[in-house]
């Protein structure tokens, strides 16, 4: 570690120890009391003391209302240290974010509603109920302050941007919960009673607020932890307010079924699906009902004088523990109900799609961007907004919409917004690829972005290849001169038969040369070329053979054509060296002749060029375009286009957040590769390794 380096860690340590100030005092407060109760070494819970200083019902029974401050820098057992000492990072978080004040309010408050709260629920019980968990823990004893600290685990979790707020409510919820169920201490309530004042007065989980598609994927969570708890609680052997069960005590088939209905029906949820919510509803209402059946007949059961066994005695705790779980998974269903109120539609927006040809007249007449041309590619798929169109292909669950939304400047942003609508009321997963700034800046606040490439844009009026940053550049057209290299620009579809053939043997030899297909959506083929509009630039040798071609694009503006966006780029194999060098140089001249502005080399996917701040996403970029150059050579093509002076417009990906990444992965790997088996996938995966070796 350099000198700075260290001193820098060094400034930010000491800033942070300086903005937490009452987290160290209760650090230090904790730790020697530790030392002076010997709890640091010794059970503490079965010294003398805890009939002194710990608190919980008894305590208060007793008059020792001192407890809940003094128990609080109290621990039971020497290793209980380590998550205690972890707990308290919440405290010290909150502090750092909010001020010691707010931070020691929730902790205290926390810690206070949670004793006092537990003990006056247990008084009520032990006095009104013959609930032997509630007697039992109702004598109990509890020292510790983690119901203050889940208090500030609770706040952070508030204060948390949408949509990880709700996440991390059903996360810590579901975690306490658990807790409860499985070990059913005075600790475990206390820390429930905890959370559950910080939800009310708090009052940020509100899932209703959240966007339909966020609804949808915690109705889709819910129901995996709602299973996921199911077999924990059949599996694990629990001692909570249910009754004591030993691992698949009862009728484990219950269980079973309700993991395969909640396999079949959740993905059904994520998608929207009515049906899937319709049977969610059941399952969770013969749940309950079958809970609260047992629960009147429990006191029955257990009556002493039946002799009923300890199988049946477990199997009641199970169903009535997984009840109340279905009691909380019913009421987020029933009040997230619109999210689901209609059947999901296989596309999205009007009914009538616009056509191709529709699409082409409104990027010639309103213009778009360097990427706007491959909206009219087949494969692509049309929402009309009310001021534009986005082109966008549905794969895997997702609606990625290719680069900007086509149309007038100023409607642009409105069709952001009305296709996220749409995609989200349809049950599918929206996101841009390949998305300007402008786009960027239109997407609705606490959406992500990614950046996957950069726009290589040379500016044509008064290009030169002058001065030494062109000398690879001039090299390569001086050696073409001598060779009797000629250059031509045509539409493929006015060329000779002859030359189309060569075209044809030159792509179907780069494509045999690759373990997978040629890749689409904004990777067009000779299919793509033979439109009119798309030019042709061909360098031809002596003997009229073609050595390599390129495809450009129209980059409609105002007026018209304003530039060209590089497409396909082939050479024959064994021909002229520097062909692409010389073909890209040839074309700009051409193109500033014929007075375009601009001429886009596009982007190298995976290649860009990240500002020093930027260490983590450049560290991704960097390992991902490391595996995939032995496939695609996507580095080596980021390179080869800096040679021609480009400035540089980064585009996105943009997306909801996080969640949703793996389904756009998906998705945006068939939209690359539609044609693509198994076998060749299979194939490439063992490249990508070899090429990390």
């Amino acid at each position: 570690m350099t000198e700075p380096t260290a001193r820098a860690r060094s400034r930010r340590l000491l800033g942070i120890l300086t903005r937490t100030p009452a987290t160290l005092v209760t650090l230090v407060i904790l730790l020697v009391v530790g030392v002076v109760s010997r709890g640091l070494w010794e059970p503490f819970v079965e010294s003398p003391g805890m009939d002194v200083w710990a608190f919980g019902l008894p305590a208060f029974d007793e008059g020792r209302w001192w407890t809940p401050v003094t128990g609080a820098f109290l621990v039971v057992e020497p290793w209980v240290y380590l998550p205690t000492l972890i707990g308290m990072a919440a405290l010290g978080l909150l502090e750092y974010l909010r001020g010691w004040r707010v931070a020691l309010g929730y902790f205290w408050i926390g810690q206070l509603f949670g004793v006092f709260g537990a003990a006056l629920l247990l008084g009520g019980l032990r006095l009104f109920s013959g609930w032997a968990w509630a007697q039992e823990i109702a004598g109990s004893l509890d020292v510790g302050p983690s119901a203050g600290a889940l208090a500030c685990v609770a706040a952070l979790v508030g204060i948390a941007r949408a949509p990880w707020r709700t996440r991390g409510w059903m996360v810590l919820l579901t975690a306490i919960i658990v807790g409860v169920l499985i070990f059913g201490t005075v600790a475990d309530l206390e820390d429930l009673v905890a959370v559950l004042l910080i939800l009310v007065v708090d009052r940020t989980l509100r899932p209703q607020r959240a966007t339909v598609r966020e609804q949808r994927f915690v109705a889709f969570l819910g129901m995996l932890v709602f299973v996921a708890i199911e077999v924990i609680l059949a599996l694990v052997p629990t001692d909570g307010p249910f009754g004591a069960t030993d691992p698949l005590d009862g009728n484990w088939w219950s269980t079973a079924i309700d993991v395969v209905v909640v396999i079949i029906i959740a993905n059904g949820l994520l998608q929207a699906r009515r049906w899937a919510w319709v049977i969610a509803l059941i399952l969770m209402s013969i749940n309950v009902l079958s809970a609260i059946g047992l629960a009147l007949l429990l006191p029955v059961i257990g009556d002493p004088e039946l002799d009923a066994d300890a199988t049946l005695l477990g199997d009641v705790s199970l169903e009535i523990g997984a009840g109340f779980l279905s009691l909380l998974m019913l009421v987020y269903l029933f009040s997230v109900r619109g999210a689901f109120a209609g059947h999901r539609r296989m596309t999205i927006g009007a009914n009538t799609e616009p056509t191709i040809d529709e699409v082409a007249a409104l990027v010639r007449r309103s213009g778009g961007g360097t990427l706007s041309w491959m909206s009219t590619w087949e494969n692509n798929d049309y929402f009309r907004s009310s001021t534009g169109i986005v082109a966008f292909q549905k794969r895997a669950g997702a609606v990625i919409a290719l680069a900007d939304p086509l149309g007038v400047e100023q409607g642009r942003a409105r069709s952001v917004v009305e296709f996220i609508d749409a995609a989200e009321h349809a049950g599918l997963v929206p996101c841009f690829f390949s998305a300007s700034e402008a786009t960027r800046a239109a997407v609705p606040a606490g959406w992500r972005s990614l950046v996957v490439a950069d726009d290589t844009i040379v500016d044509l009026p008064g290009l030169a290849f002058t001065g030494k940053a062109w000398n690879s550049v001039r090299t390569s057209m001086n050696k073409a001169a001598r060779e009797g290299m000629t250059f031509r620009l045509a539409r493929l579809h006015d060329v000779p038969w002859g030359v189309r053939a060569q075209l044809t043997a030159i792509s179907e030899q780069w494509v045999g040369d690759k373990d997978l297909p040629e890749m689409r959506f904004t990777l067009g083929t000779l299919a793509e070329a033979e439109d009119p509009e798309v030019r042709i630039a061909l360098a031809v040798d002596p003997h009229g053979t073609i050595d390599g071609f390129l495809s450009w694009l129209p980059i409609y503006g105002e007026n018209g054509v304003r530039g060209w966006t590089l497409d396909l780029m082939r050479r024959r194999e064994g021909g002229f060296g520097p062909v692409m060098e010389y073909l890209i140089a040839s074309s700009a001249v051409a193109f500033r002749d014929e007075g375009a502005e601009i001429m886009s080399l596009s982007g190298a996917p995976l290649a860009h060029e990240y500002p020093s701040e930027a260490t983590m996403i450049s560290t991704l970029s960097a390992r991902l375009s490391d595996g995939l150059e032995p496939v695609y050579g996507f580095q080596s093509l980021h390179r080869f286009k800096a040679k021609f002076q480009p400035r540089y417009e980064t585009l996105y990906l943009l997306y909801r957040d996080e969640a949703d990444l793996p389904r756009i992965g998906a998705g945006l790997t068939r939209a690359f590769l539609p044609d693509a088996t198994t076998r060749q996938f299979a194939r490439a995966g063992l490249e990508l390794v070899r090429g990390a070796d």
